[in-house]
């Protein structure tokens, strides 16, 4: 939430032992006041460019409906053509490559998309999506698409952009990181802003860095809990928290499932269904596979999976991440069209559907442009925060240069009734999240360094910055 503040005469202690207060936050606030100036100053521009790149990511779905709107929408026709059709189309005009997945045109204005892998030319982990007119079979245009909720260049650029800076595995860090901080950054700031007198929160009738201070504040206080769950759901799929979340969801039993592929149908644990698909006219065919989903419940949109190899079996899934979530998946028999597996999304284990709404929500999917233009709100805040956080420590420095740091030892004078506990916590919290820790226990280290090195020099500073004498 809040960056980089910084301290008034009510912020930060006067002398090693601080006057007595009725406060219960009193011996605490030295210490998180320390905590959140560094953790402001230096995790502020990894938040600042994950603000930004999130801000453009919330702005890309509407976007690309306008980018795409020839690809996307059809003029609405009398009857749409049956799907074998469809793909036949799309084949013919693009034999590369293998089809990966079917997506029937899910409204009346909407093509149909036909997803191909292996195609030259077309990044690994992406397909090629083929648009056809589903009432001509004409084909529309073809482009390049990512993920589960179909991204086209101008979304998958921006979304990797957010993820990594394109910079693949390694660049995955700073939205870790950024993530990691950012709950514990909000939490510093409203235990400062809380324990504030109540006199000094105003913003009306003030000026300069107090004015600068109640606007972090307050706008920071009502971000802060957008700032936690941007801050837990970032974390669901990041490489090292990540990892931990799912390990534990893992061993309560509460995985993502899949329906079974293979014969005999039981649900598998971990992963989907048909990786690669072969054939997609294989057996009895798109057209009779498409009429047993929807006779089992299963209405648009869609997604079909043609088999991956000859064990294996068609898997129709809807694929409606917005509210009401649509998420069930049956498995077809390719040889007689007869269902061998169902498994509904109300079935699904509690964390695992909080996991799937927590990363709709987050991505701007679960409640469509509403959801956007909240997360495009929750991003500029925290945009404003970062610049009022590093104004307010140039306005402590009158102006001129950025302020002094906040003073060493202000961990001596928490209560060790409180200092434990909390050091048990935050050795918790940065093993689950080791981009959190790591940095942590750095900038404890370098810090103890740099006091016992001013310590031996004899200019160790006390209180306001005071020499040793």
């Amino acid at each position: 939430m809040t960056t980089a503040p910084s301290t008034t005469t009510d912020e930060a202690p006067k002398s090693a032992t601080p006057a007595p207060s009725k406060s219960s936050w009193a011996p605490l606030r030295p210490l998180v006041l320390r905590l959140h100036f560094y953790a402001g100053v230096l995790v502020a521009p990894f938040l600042l460019v994950a603000a930004v790149t999130g801000l453009l990511y919330a702005a890309s779905f509407q976007a690309e409906k306008i980018v795409y709107d020839h690809e996307l929408t059809v003029p609405v026709g009398e009857r749409k053509l049956p799907i074998s059709e469809q793909v036949a189309a799309a084949r013919k005009a693009h034999p590369e490559g293998t089809i990966s997945a079917v997506r029937p045109s899910p409204e009346a204005d909407a093509t149909t998309r036909v997803m191909l892998s292996g195609v030259p030319g077309v990044d690994e982990g992406h397909a090629l999506a083929v648009f056809v007119d589903p009432y001509t079979a004409k084909v529309r245009g073809s482009l390049e698409q990512y993920g589960s909720t179909g991204a086209l260049p101008l979304r998958t650029w921006i979304d990797e952009f957010h993820r990594d800076l394109h910079l693949g595995e390694t660049g995955r860090l700073y939205s870790e990181l950024a993530a990691s901080w950012l709950g514990v950054i909000s939490a510093g700031g409203l235990v400062l802003w809380f324990s504030r007198r109540r006199a000094l929160r105003k913003v009306r009738g003030t000026n300069g860095r107090r004015r600068t201070l109640g606007l972090h504040g307050s706008v920071g206080v009502w971000a802060a809990a957008g700032f936690f769950f941007l801050s837990a759901t970032g974390l669901t799929w990041s490489a090292y928290a990540g990892a931990n979340i799912d390990e534990l969801r893992t061993s309560l039993g509460h995985a993502t499932p899949s329906v079974s592929a293979a014969a005999g149908g039981e649900h598998s644990g971990h992963g989907a269904a048909a990786g690669q698909a072969g054939d997609a006219a294989h057996g009895v065919g798109l057209d009779k596979v498409l009429t047993a989903a929807r006779a089992e419940g299963l209405g648009d949109p869609v997604e079909i999976v043609p088999p991956a190899d000859a064990t294996s079996a068609y898997v129709v899934k809807q694929v409606q991440r917005g509210w009401p979530t649509k998420q069930d998946s049956v498995a077809i028999d390719p040889s007689s069209g007869e269902v061998m597996d169902v498994l509904r999304f109300a079935d699904y284990p509690l964390l695992a559907k909080l996991t799937r709404w927590g990363i709709d929500l987050h991505t701007g999917i679960l409640f469509g442009l509403a959801n956007q233009i909240v997360l495009m709100l929750l991003t500029l805040s925290l945009i404003l925060l970062i610049v009022w956080g590093y104004r307010m420590w140039w306005q402590r420095g009158r102006g001129s240069a950025f302020g002094r740091p906040i003073p060493r030892g202000a961990w001596q004078q928490v209560p060790p009734q409180i200092l434990v506990p909390l050091l048990a916590g935050v050795a918790v919290l940065g093993y689950f999240l080791p981009l959190f820790g790591i940095p942590l226990a750095a900038f404890l280290a370098v810090d103890i360094l740099l006091g016992e090195i001013a310590y031996r020099r004899g200019r160790r500073s006390y209180g306001a910055g005071t020499p040793a004498k």
